[in-house]
């Protein structure tokens, strides 16, 4: 991925440009200190002055007002603000008229941000003051004081927290007045701008001491740069919180928001005071101090999948590579492409106006239909459908173009929903909630209704990563997710009547993901990057779970590495250095999976017997318990010496009747009160009392 730059032969102002802002993606509005408002046309390269504002103010920045309110969507933004060096901020519309003018700061007023809803706005000043006003420009509160100039101030993703620079230190302080203040020291230098992103709530810094970082919502380090030549005078995040830019004294660099670079870029600029990304994030403009302003456009984005290679390599081209046979096929837009993924034999691409679905066995006839909203933030795959999210909602649409559902949630904001919040397989859809993070909502895919009897899913701890397994049959849908605690738990997806129980499946957990043929489940814990071949056999037999698992030692993957995919028997891991790690695993337990799903046993017990493995027999020994073919069982659980269960297994075999085989199966997984109901239900009392006698449970058989 790089950064395709344009810059004028001549600036268009005089003076120093000291800020920017989009207000669609094709039309951009700067701000010099030659006191200009200057309108940018990308489509026809035309600049017309806007207005001139009066000889003392001297223009520091400038934010437009959020486009989307509740059901009134505007299609564009209509009014800015702009905060200047008399102490003021102007509220100043579309075409230039300034409609408002209010007496802020003593000193210039360094910087002010709408909210993410537009309900209030955040103005810093040289006075060190942080103040919070009204849509129409009326005081509602002083939030802060301190004796040093505030130089920048970004909203929380959920408009309820602020936070801003003291010096070298960084405060997040909430609006309530009795909320506990956060306050840590970043930088060895001034703090000259500070970033939030609403959608992966991460942090981002730069300083006088010539370094930009990235930190967590708590403070916590992420990523530290080394010490550029000159200072750090602008960072800013992609609205999708994937990317962010960086900009210095004639630089510009483009870096994944886990801190590595993707490309540096040397333009004539002078200082880049200022950097606004475009609303559908494929472009930056950056405010320079030798009166020019910078574009650029992100182009050379990769998708991998299987034996193909997709690479943008313009606006709107892209290249398709298959690396068995050197097959090279282009595929021209009539827009730019804004977002695409690549997986299960299918590539969607979404442009400005409309979605593109290309077949990996045909790329010259793409399935073409038009997009609702326009600017999709997010495409998430399964095998038989795919779902687009935008500004408007979520939609799920086949393979085939036809649309099929689009769940709704109350408090819904598609914005901040990213591929570790919301989850696609074949029938079933998962969303963590954003206004309470322990819960995770779940839909029927095929009508967009939540599942079953319309419980939620609710854990104890707040909820970091969701993910659903891919494969099998709908009643078995299993959902693993990360607290932030980084346990990793493991649940069914049905919900009828009785609560599910939510099973720890291990700690320290960071990143995981599902393969796409089968349900295995990988993930990196702490040092170890660790398969779990069949994790059902939590529900089957809990003693037996770590004879299923296949574990390395993950530390050349150095600190915070992220799976990207687990396609086949391949995983992609990527290291925080940027670079990508490939690991296969044994081709054996997907092998197995399949089998037992077709209900082939003794072809299973071959494969076993064939690859001499424990693993693979401990995994057989679930599957088998788990669909109750206890012939099976008892060979596996011999193979793998389980002396005392092969004997409990036995014993079964001499039952009279079909119940209380079952009932003892059920105990066998450890289900005793089910074990109990099927004996009752049966009319077995004597042997129901005869269960919790051997289990002394001596209330029950009261």
């Amino acid at each position: 991925m790089r950064l395709k730059i344009s810059l004028l032969k001549e600036p268009k102002h005089q003076e120093l440009v000291s800020c920017v802002g989009w207000t669609t993606a094709e039309e951009l509005y700067s701000c010099s200190d030659d006191h200009q408002i200057v309108k940018w046309n990308l489509l026809t390269s035309e600049t017309s002055q806007i207005v001139k504002l009066p000889d003392d103010i001297y223009p520091i920045d400038l934010h437009w007002f959020p486009k989307s309110l509740g059901i009134k969507k505007q299609t564009q933004a209509e009014s800015f603000v702009l905060t200047s060096s008399d102490g003021k901020f102007h509220l100043i519309s579309k075409l230039g008229r300034v409609e408002k003018s209010v007496e802020a700061h003593c000193g210039a007023v360094l910087a002010g941000r709408w909210n993410y809803e537009g309900t209030a706005l955040v103005t810093v000043g040289e006075d060190g003051q942080i103040k919070i006003w009204s849509k129409t420009g009326m005081l509602r509160s002083t939030l802060a004081q301190q004796g040093m100039p505030v130089y920048s101030v970004a909203w929380g993703p959920d408009s309820e927290k602020v936070l801003y620079t003291a010096g070298k230190q960084l405060i997040i302080k909430p609006l309530q007045p009795n909320a506990k203040v956060l306050q840590w020291k970043a930088h060895d230098g001034i703090i000259l701008k500070v970033d939030w992103n609403s959608v992966n709530d991460l942090i981002l810094s730069a300083g006088e001491d010539c370094k930009y970082k990235v930190w967590d919502s708590y403070g916590r380090p992420l990523y530290n740069s080394q010490p550029h030549e000159h200072p750090i005078t602008s960072v800013a995040w992609a609205p999708d919180g994937e990317l962010f830019a960086v900009g210095s004294f004639h630089t510009l660099r483009l870096c994944d928001k886990t801190g590595w670079s993707y490309a540096l870029e040397k333009p004539n600029t002078g200082s880049i005071f200022n950097i606004a990304w475009s609303i559908d994030g494929t472009q930056i403009a950056g405010a320079c101090g030798n009166g020019h302003v910078v574009f650029a456009h992100v182009v050379e984005q990769r998708w991998e999948w299987k034996n193909f290679q997709v690479t943008l390599t313009k606006r709107r081209t892209m290249q398709v590579r298959n690396v068995l046979n050197d097959a090279v096929d282009l595929l021209e837009f009539r827009d730019r492409v804004i977002k695409a993924s690549l997986n299960y034999a299918h590539l969607v691409v979404s442009t400005s106006l409309q979605c593109y679905v290309f077949s990996t066995k045909n790329w010259n006839t793409p399935l073409i239909f038009d997009l609702k909203e326009g600017t999709v933030s997010l495409i998430l795959q399964a095998e038989r459908h795919f779902l687009l999210v935008d500004g408007g909602g979520i939609y799920l649409y086949s393979y085939e173009g036809r649309f099929i559902s689009s769940p709704k949630f109350p408090g819904m904001r598609t914005d901040i929903l990213n591929a570790q919040t919301v989850s696609l397989s074949n029938d079933t859809i998962a969303i963590k909630d954003k206004a309470d993070e322990k819960i995770i909502f779940l839909f029927e895919a095929s009508t967009g209704k939540p599942l079953g009897d319309g419980k939620l899913l609710s854990h104890k701890n707040e909820i970091l990563e969701i993910a659903l397994d891919q494969k099998g049959l709908t009643n078995d849908r299993k959902i693993a997710f990360i607290d932030k605690n980084r346990d990793l738990y493991i649940t069914s997806v049905k919900r009828f009547g009785k609560e599910e129980q939510i099973i720890k499946l291990g700690t320290m957990a960071h990143t995981l993901a599902w393969s796409d043929t089968c349900n295995i489940l990988c993930g990196l814990q702490d040092t170890r990057f660790t398969v779990w071949y069949y994790p059902n056999t939590v529900y089957v037999d809990r003693d037996i779970l770590p004879k299923t698992l296949y574990e390395k030692d993950a530390s050349e993957f150095s600190k915070n590495p992220h799976i990207v995919s687990f396609v086949g028997n391949q995983v992609t891991i990527r290291r925080a250095d940027g670079s990508l790690v490939h690991i296969s695993i044994s081709p054996y337990p997907a092998i197995l999976h399949e089998y037992v799903s077709s209900s082939k046993w003794e072809d299973a017990v071959r494969l076993c017997r064939f690859v001499k493995e424990q693993t693979l027999w401990a995994c057989l020994a679930a599957m088998a318990v788990a669909n109750r073919d206890m012939t099976t069982a008892e060979i596996a659980y011999a193979a793998i010496g389980e002396i005392d269960k092969v004997q409990y297994i036995n014993s079964m075999k001499d039952l009279p009747s079909k119940e209380s085989k079952m009932a003892h199966i059920l105990m066998f997984s450890g289900n005793i009160q089910e074990a109990e109901i099927v004996l009752l239900q049966a009319g077995l009392v004597y042997q129901a009392i005869q269960i919790n006698i051997n289990l002394y449970n001596w209330e029950s058989s009261k």
